[in-house]
C-alpha cells in the first residue's frame, strides 16, 4: 500500500482538494502527467504516421484526379468512409510583401481595399526602446497574461 497520490486518485478531486497535497506529491503528479503527454504525443504521432503510410498514396492519387493539390477528399475502405485533409499553408515574404503594397499605392490603390495589415512590436524592443518612444506607443498597447505554470523541484535542506 503506498502513501503516494496517484493520477488515478487526482482524477477524482477537485482543484481545492488537490491544492492541498503535499509539495512531494505534486511534484510526482507533475512528473506522471508529463509523462502521459509524451506518451498521448508518441501514440498520436505513431497513428498519425500509419495512417499516413495507409492513405497518404491514395489520397495523392484522388486529389490528382480531382485536380487538387491540397485539400479534402473522400474515399472508401472497408466499409468506412476516409476523410483525407492535406491543409494548404501560405506563407507571404514579408519585404516583396511590403513592396506590391507600396506598388499599390503608387497606382492611386487603397491597399486596405486588397490586404489586411497587422503591425507587431516585439515586447524585447518595446522595452528597450527610450521612454518618449515608449509613451507614443503606450495607448495601442494592452498587456494580458497566459496561463500561469509552476514547477516544483526538491531542494537539500
Amino acid at each position: 500500500m503506498s502513501n503516494r497520490t496517484t493520477l488515478t486518485d487526482l482524477r477524482s478531486m477537485d482543484a481545492g482538494q488537490a491544492s492541498r497535497l503535499p509539495p512531494a506529491h505534486l511534484a510526482l503528479l507533475l512528473e506522471d502527467a508529463a509523462a502521459l503527454r509524451a506518451d498521448a504525443k508518441h501514440v498520436s504521432d505513431l497513428l498519425a504516421d500509419a495512417l499516413h503510410r495507409r492513405y497518404g498514396p491514395v489520397a495523392a492519387e484522388r486529389r490528382q484526379t480531382e485536380g487538387k493539390d491540397t485539400g479534402r477528399v473522400r474515399f472508401l475502405d472497408a466499409g468506412f468512409e476516409i476523410s483525407a485533409d492535406l491543409p494548404k499553408r501560405v506563407e507571404w515574404d514579408q519585404p516583396r510583401l511590403a513592396a506590391a503594397i507600396e506598388t499599390l499605392r503608387s497606382w492611386g490603390e487603397d491597399p486596405a481595399d486588397y490586404v489586411a495589415t497587422e503591425i507587431k512590436v516585439p515586447e524585447s524592443r518595446f522595452t528597450a526602446w527610450p521612454p518618449k518612444l515608449q509613451a507614443l506607443f503606450q495607448p495601442a498597447r494592452t498587456v494580458g497574461t497566459g496561463r500561469p505554470s509552476y514547477s516544483l523541484e526538491q531542494v537539500e535542506c
